[in-house]
């Protein structure tokens, strides 16, 4: 999302938005000073967070549809994008004192209500052209267009995924199977994450078959990956090897943190398990240190494997750590098998060319389960 500050050292309205990279920043309008300048940056900034909550909380991502869903009330939101303008250029509170029944029209009419307090017909104007601009971004980013402004999209978890934005993410991976920036730059990262979900499947069938492992035991055999992040990528590959799509098993887990982040637990057979193995865990602790004094209310129970602020981004970057630790066993086991020392060998970059071009195969092969 755009945030707004003021500089008050020129009294401009500036914006600035992420780009995965780094931030970018440019001046809206001149402003007048007081207060109301900075009560108009904060409702702006608000107005596009409530707006790009429409992107990556889409309608068509709700479990419930119908008349006072949960669906239906996104969809009402997104339909109040027409709305928004049209409440910047109107100042007066609406007829017959009845608030708006969206949240973005509400914060666009705060918004209109502050413009008219600066009583600047110039500012006005340009404030209504930086929000059109804003409004044209998002409805680019759910086009699967992250150019330009649209880019800001790079830093959002969303319960939804770009199909082109999936396929964009495969190429990128073809070309660099441990990552690249253009994941991070280019790309949604809820659909680089089941893309790179995808080619960790692929990563951890070709050092299955190094190894004469289970491909899920893979990732259980590296000590690098930390153990949330290790759980979750477990979780993906043993899914996936029984059959499940990249999709059916990134979305549920970014979805439930986004539940999370905003206060709402969703699978409470999840918890009971978290709480189990909890349980679990203090009974052998008192088995092997009775001295110990544990309890559950002792233990740090993480509520999701993934960060709620960052649900999407965190899970890419584990699974790119995931791909990463795949190609480490594989070199090792083939090394131990050549009977050469891994270290400054050329053979080790024979081994990774060979993962490389396996891992390609593999990915290809079951192209068909990621779109």
């Amino acid at each position: 999302m755009t945030r707004y500050a003021v500089d008050q050292g020129r009294n401009a309205l500036i914006a600035s938005w992420s780009t995965g990279i780094g931030d970018v920043a440019t001046t809206v309008a001149e402003l007048p000073p007081g207060p109301d300048s900075l009560r108009l940056a904060t409702c702006l900034t608000e107005l596009s967070q409530a707006c790009w909550r429409c992107y990556t909380h889409p309608a068509s991502a709700a479990d419930q549809h119908g008349p006072n869903s949960i669906g239906w009330h996104r969809q009402q939101e997104r339909d109040a994008f027409t709305a928004v303008v049209p409440a910047l250029a109107r100042h007066h509170r609406p007829v017959n004192g009845i608030p708006p029944s969206t949240r973005v029209e509400e914060i666009a009419h705060r918004v209109g209500r502050g413009l008219h307090a600066l009583n600047a017909p110039c500012t006005t104007a340009r404030i209504i052209t930086e929000v059109t601009a804003e409004l044209t971004a998002i409805e680019q980013a759910e086009l699967g267009n992250l150019r330009a402004r649209a880019q800001q999209a790079v830093v959002l978890s969303r319960e939804d995924a770009s199909p082109l934005q999936v396929a964009q993410a495969d190429i990128i991976l073809h070309r660099h199977p441990f990552g690249a920036e253009e994941l991070f730059t280019q790309i949604e990262p809820t659909a680089a994450a089941i893309a790179a979900a995808h080619w960790l499947h692929a990563a951890a069938i070709t050092t299955a078959g190094q190894t004469r492992l289970h491909p899920a035991q893979i990732i259980t055999e590296v000590d690098r990956i930390k153990a949330l992040a290790q759980d979750s990528l477990v979780e993906i590959v043993g899914a996936m090897n029984a059959g499940s799509s990249p999709w059916q098993v990134v979305m549920p887990m970014i979805r439930s943190a986004l539940h999370v982040a905003e206060g709402h637990f969703r699978g409470v057979a999840e918890a009971k398990q978290r709480i189990s193995a909890a349980e679990d865990l203090i009974a052998r602790a008192h088995q092997n240190h009775p001295e110990l004094h544990l309890s559950l209310d002792s233990v740090y129970l993480p509520i999701s494997p993934i960060n709620p602020t960052r649900p999407a981004l965190d899970l890419l970057e584990s699974l790119l750590s995931g791909i990463h630790s795949c190609w480490v066993l594989y070199t090792q086991y083939a090394d131990a098998f050549s009977g050469r020392e891994p270290d400054g060998d050329p053979a080790q970059h024979r081994h990774t060319q060979a993962f490389l071009a396996d891992v390609r195969q593999a990915a290809a092969a079951r192209r068909d389960h990621l779109l």
